[in-house]
């Protein structure tokens, strides 16, 4: 009976811990990290203010856990996506599954884009702790190259990252500006079509000769 108890109670714990970071990710999705209040997470997660505590110790490390989480995600999703691609594949098969998690939340909304909005955010300006996913980043960044390598003979690897980077960039604002609600509201297929086009074209375009 005991036992029972303790482990009714560590998954109470569990939900509400969840609950936390969901309406933490929502929230920042929304407004950022200095636009979210300790009131409004727990009032959306209908958690008291001494669970924040007791769990992640205070806001910021509450708002820390929740991005860590968003990024995590996003990189999962996108090394997923482009270790699928071959290097026989065409840039648009690149363009397509670098964008995938994108289109996804896009097309799935709720949680999902609220991941995609963060990660957006706080790729404009990154959070303390951005140092333990560099190495997922550097893997991100090492598959795109490698796949653009394959297709764009003489151009540099130095510019290929700065594609790449530019491409994510894109990503980012396309998550946060107006086109972003026009989007979610389009079927996925047209989604994908626009989007991987552009994506496509700015991954092979062919570099100004000085």
């Amino acid at each position: 009976m005991v036992t029972e108890r303790s482990d009714q109670r560590r998954e109470a714990g569990q939900r509400t811990r969840e609950a936390l970071l969901a309406a933490a990710l929502e929230l920042l999705a929304v407004r950022g990290q200095e636009g979210v209040t300790l009131r409004e997470i727990t009032e959306k997660a209908g958690a008291n203010v001494s669970a924040v505590s007791y769990h992640f110790g205070s806001l910021k490390a509450l708002c820390d856990a929740a991005i860590e989480h968003a990024l995590e995600r996003y990189l999962d999703a996108q090394i997923d996506a482009l270790e699928s691609v071959h290097e026989g594949s065409g840039l648009e098969d690149l363009a397509a599954a670098f964008a995938r998690p994108m289109m996804r939340a896009l097309a799935a909304g709720g949680r999902d884009l609220a991941v995609m909005r963060t990660v957006a955010r706080v790729g404009i300006d990154p959070p303390e702790g951005w140092d333990r996913l560099a190495g997922k980043f550097e893997h991100t960044r090492r598959d795109a190259v490698r796949l653009l390598a394959a297709h764009l003979d003489g151009v540099g690897e130095q510019e290929l990252a700065f594609r790449t980077r530019c491409a994510a960039g894109m990503l980012n604002w396309l998550a946060l500006a107006p086109i972003g609600q026009e989007l979610a509201a389009m079927p996925a297929e047209q989604v994908e079509r626009q989007l991987v086009t552009v994506l496509a074209g700015a991954f092979g375009g062919t570099p100004s000769m000085h």
